[in-house]
């Protein structure tokens, strides 16, 4: 059990006998009234969220999560076959265990699987990777930095926008969780 003031991203719930991890959270204290904590919850299964508003130190109940540092292996056609870092297990993943980050997914990569009971969550891969452009268009003189954006498609398959100035065979910093790109990477 925990209460509203034990909340932090990432925390999972189990409410009404589902899975709900925070994504977000913000404790709020009116002038007038008591306080209280708003929350977005993401279902660990369906991947749906909810906002969800709790009274100030309610109790809650935690669902036992075992977070394990993993190894991404290979993508077998249907599953992505991931291995313990420590016991050399191997466990075979759905794609919407990783969600949009799957998309930038490379071998050999270091993830963090979560278990409940033994049963795979959801993975999560660093919040940034370095990945280098395998095509994009070429940069025209005058192309600045400041400028637009063009599409770029990485090593792993995945479509992203790039500054206007960066060319095929960079290697780009890209958020997982956005898709965005953060930096050009300089060797």
């Amino acid at each position: 059990m925990a209460t509203t003031a034990d909340f932090k991203n990432g925390l999972v719930l189990l409410i009404d006998g589902k899975l709900q991890q925070i994504v977000e959270f913000q404790h709020v204290k009116p002038g007038k009234g008591p306080a209280f904590v708003r929350t977005k919850l993401r279902d660990v299964v369906s991947g749906k969220n909810i906002d969800k508003t709790w009274n100030a130190g309610v109790k809650v109940e935690t669902a036992t999560v075992d977070r394990r540092d993993m190894t991404y292996l290979y993508n077998d056609g249907t599953n992505y076959v991931v291995m313990d870092d420590k016991t050399y297990e191997q466990v075979e993943l759905a794609r919407e265990k990783f969600g949009k980050a799957a998309d930038f997914l490379l071998e050999n990569m270091r993830v963090q699987v979560s278990f409940h009971e033994g049963e795979p969550l959801f993975a999560e891969l660093p919040i940034s990777v370095d990945l280098k452009i395998e095509h994009t268009d070429p940069g025209l003189q005058g192309d600045r930095s400041t400028g637009g954006t063009k599409p770029a498609t990485l090593e792993t398959g995945a479509e992203i926008q790039v500054p206007l100035f960066l060319e095929t065979g960079t290697t780009v910093k890209v958020d997982t969780r956005t898709g965005e790109y953060l930096s050009r990477v300089t060797n």
